[in-house]
């Protein structure tokens, strides 16, 4: 469907067998830094080296590439254009170069020099180059040309919906609102107009008619209680009769831009790879700064390609005062805690507590991360203020009572964590994380293990693929002395989780209660084997198992005080 033929990548995959750091001190040095820069993603370092290599030898075609490619993810499509140009002179076929000689003519507005480009196989793909045509045309004002293009484009199969969204922008864009409206209100746009951004496009199209109260019905259709401070300050605007203005796109430079970034989305949606995707919104970044959507997709794309200094660029650039500031915040804190600068992230988000205190999801992401570093009292005082600031009627309340249950859980206060657990479930009765981890507090506590029981069982009916889950099953069933109905279900398990410490420690103990002694003791290891000597605050207690291997676990349960296999432990 989109073809990008990017050599640099297939031949990344050799240069990542090299486990040294390659010196640079050759073309061929240079290049193969590059690409294992590449195959990182460390775009900064791979564009370093490649025009290092170019240096040496500035006629080589494969390293132009690989050098426009670098440039090209990083956003810097200014200092990719020349050799771009250099690509095109040389008659390679460059998908690369197509892409940023595209942005660089549409950032220049040069739309006769777009239409004058070749529809052959070094173009960017048929839906990409024609709907950029399309748009070209609405640049040079010949708009009858434009929409036939448009019109002509949506023939071709699977095109639909998204040409004729983009036709409704055309149509915006020149005035021609009603036109606009008639598209999006025959469903004719397809998915794209039922997008948050069609949405909202399709919302500004309204509010130019004066049709302001169908705007808010398709606003609260569209997204129900899932606003955010951009849409709730859009349907404040049209219910108090405040200007509300058409900005989805009001030029053809803004319809390209909005061009890539829909493909872009498509790509995303349709998991073809970050990497992909990330062509596709630096351009649409290039050709419009102001696409805070562009923005937020390219830099949730750095984060997941663990690019975090790229990302928090990235999330640094949205001003403080755009609505989309909380949602930019809440990303860079996020790309800092996977960094490893958690105590920055804190920072961020405590700030933005402040700035944003009205915002429910700013306190329960603080108390998410303080959860994770063990700040349990200042994470339940962050769950506290998410929950009064989300409506009883809310059903995503239950995620709150949730992680809130599990730092009251983790900071000893059982029965604040069991009212929340069961807080949760009565908003959500058959969420299977709430049941699992309600029913496996239970039976750790060796009380109520019938109810665990019954709570694990519809757990894993929710969810039987979740090892986890199934452990929990498994282990609250050797609690009640059900031996050889735990051995299958602890087996299944360790399928599902193979290398995980605590599940093949369980079922080591399973197997001992039912006489394998021998599969017991080989279990034991493998849990030992799996345990990180750094993970102090890991489940699975290594000199626990290592005393089951020399004296048994019927002698440690003796040494612990602990009923003995066999007995009832329902106490």
């Amino acid at each position: 469907m989109f073809r990008i033929v990017l050599s640099t990548i297939a031949a990344a995959a050799v240069a990542g067998s090299l486990a040294y750091p390659v010196v640079a001190q050759s073309v061929a040095g240079s290049y193969l830094a590059g690409r294992q820069a590449a195959l990182r993603s460390d775009y900064n370092e791979a564009a370093r080296y490649y025009t290092q290599a170019l240096a040496r030898d500035p006629q080589n075609v494969e390293l132009i590439e690989s050098s426009t490619l670098s440039l090209l993810s990083l956003g810097e499509i200014g200092k990719a254009y020349p050799l771009a140009r250099q690509l095109a002179e040389k008659n390679a076929s460059s998908q690369v170069a197509r892409i940023v000689i595209t942005a660089a003519l549409a950032r220049e507005e040069d739309y006769a020099a777009l239409l004058a480009q070749e529809d052959d196989k070094s173009g960017i793909g048929p839906w990409v180059d024609g709907l950029v045509k399309a748009w070209a045309h609405m640049g040079q004002g010949d708009v009858s040309t434009a929409l036939a293009a448009f019109d002509t484009l949506s023939e071709q199969p699977g095109m639909r919906g998204f040409v004729m969204y983009h036709k409704a922008l055309a149509l915006a864009s020149v005035g021609d609102f009603e036109g606009a409206e008639a598209i999006f209100s025959s469903d004719q746009a397809g998915t794209a107009g039922q997008t948050r951004r069609g949405v909202v496009a399709h919302a500004e199209v309204l509010a130019q008619l004066d049709r302001r109260e169908d705007a808010v019905t398709l606003i609260r259709e569209a997204f129900g209680n899932g606003t955010d401070p951009e849409l709730d300050g859009l349907i404040t605007a049209l219910e108090n009769g405040d200007e509300v203005s058409y900005s989805h796109v009001r030029n053809a430079r803004q319809g390209i831009a909005e061009v890539f970034f829909t493909f872009g989305a498509v790509l995303k949606s349709e998991d073809a790879g970050d990497y992909y995707v990330l062509l596709y919104t630096r351009v649409a970044r290039y050709l419009r700064p102001t696409h805070i959507d562009a923005l937020l997709l390219t830099a949730g794309l750095l984060e997941a390609l663990g690019q975090y200094d790229l990302a928090i660029e990235e999330y640094r650039d949205v001003p403080d005062q755009d609505p989309a500031f909380h949602a930019a915040e809440l990303g860079r804190a996020d790309a800092l805690r996977r960094s490893g600068k958690v105590d920055q992230a804190i920072e961020v988000l405590e700030q933005l507590a402040r700035t944003h205190n009205q915002l429910a999801v700013v306190h329960s992401t603080l108390g998410d991360v303080l959860r994770r570093q063990e700040k349990f009292a200042e994470a339940i005082e962050a769950y506290d203020r998410a929950v009064e600031r989300v409506p009883d009627n809310r059903r995503a309340r239950w995620v709150l009572f949730y992680s809130r249950g599990i730092a009251h859980e983790r900071s000893g206060n059982d029965a604040a964590s069991e009212a929340d657990f069961r807080a949760a479930l009565s908003i959500n009765p058959e969420q299977p994380q709430v049941l699992n981890y309600l029913g496996y507090s239970m039976v750790e506590q060796k009380r109520n293990l019938d109810e665990a029981l019954d709570m694990i069982e519809r757990a894993v009916a929710a969810s039987p693929d979740s090892g986890y889950i199934v452990d929990s099953l498994g282990w609250v069933l050797f609690r009640l002395g059900r031996y050889e109905e735990a051995v299958g279900q602890m087996e299944r398990a360790v399928e599902l989780i193979p290398v995980d410490p605590v599940v093949n420690d369980h079922l080591g103990d399973v197997y001992w209660a039912v006489g394998r002694y021998r599969e017991a003791e080989f279990q034991w290891r493998r849990a030992l084997s799996f345990i990180d000597p750094e993970d102090t605050d890991g489940e699975a207690d290594p000199e626990r198992i290592r005393r089951k291997l020399d004296v048994g676990l019927d002698q440690v349960l003796e040494e612990e005080g602990a009923a003995p296999l066999g007995a009832s432990q329902d106490i």
